[in-house]
């Protein structure tokens, strides 16, 4: 029989935010895939897990991919995490899972933080259906095209950025509607987090006058508020 490959969830800032069953996995496998292996160290240190470690993450070569695919086939079990947050989220992690299910290898979900999720849980905007972008395309025209068409929808949006994109995209949102709801999240469960709430131009507005823009930014744009049909009836 074949190992498992656990596809987990680690955080995305403070250290503290994990899970018994996530510290659990990772004492128990047989080896740690991370995109990072200096920064899951940093996680494994603070919790007193001493699983070896290897890299895996968008650049990693089909032969090695393979090689661990060989030992999950063998009966080996992995786990798989990135930086921070749910692997394959915005983040790498897609290719080994894919390889493992082709092998019909077991994948099982050890679900945890997620910036997307812990956005959303306070924006107070409607998360009932949702359009999530990722990281919007660096080239001009592609970056407003992909807006113009996810704002055209009418839902509420959330999308990651950099801090030397974030100012950019959000004079973009203004120009496209400047009074929807928008709030900017930065460097969430992290020492430095901040909420920034209002309309689309009043926050872009309040990043274009700051002199300098650090940290981790999920952006959450709001659809045009609508009224209840049935109200009045």
């Amino acid at each position: 029989m074949s190992g498992l490959l656990y596809v987990c969830a680690t955080p995305i800032g403070n250290l503290e935010d994990v899970s018994l069953r996530l510290l659990a996995t990772l004492r128990e496998v047989n080896l740690i895939c991370a995109e990072d292996t200096r920064h899951t160290q940093r996680l494994l240190a603070r919790h007193d897990v001493h699983t070896p470690l290897t890299s895996c993450h968008q650049h990693t070569s089909p032969a090695k991919l393979q090689a661990l695919v060989a030992r999950l086939l063998s009966g080996e079990s992995l786990a798989l995490v990135t930086d921070a947050g749910t692997p394959g989220v915005s983040d790498p992690g897609p290719r080994l899972v894919l390889a493992a299910a082709q092998q019909s290898i077991p994948v099982v979900p050890i679900p945890g933080p997620c910036a997307l999720a812990a956005a959303l849980s306070i924006s107070g905007l409607d998360a009932q259906r949702f359009s999530f972008l990722g990281f919007l395309p660096r080239k001009p025209g592609r970056h407003r095209k992909t807006l113009e068409e996810a704002i055209a929808r009418n839902e509420t949006l959330v999308l990651y950025e950099s801090p030397y994109r974030v100012a950019a995209t959000l004079e973009v949102l203004a120009n496209l509607a400047s009074n929807r709801p928008t709030i900017v999240c930065r460097e969430l469960t992290k020492k430095f987090e901040e909420v920034v709430r209002g309309t689309t131009a009043e926050v872009a507005a309040d990043f274009k006058s700051r002199k300098e823009v650090r940290g981790e930014f999920v952006v959450i744009f709001g659809a045009v508020p609508t009224v209840d049909e049935t109200e009045g009836d």
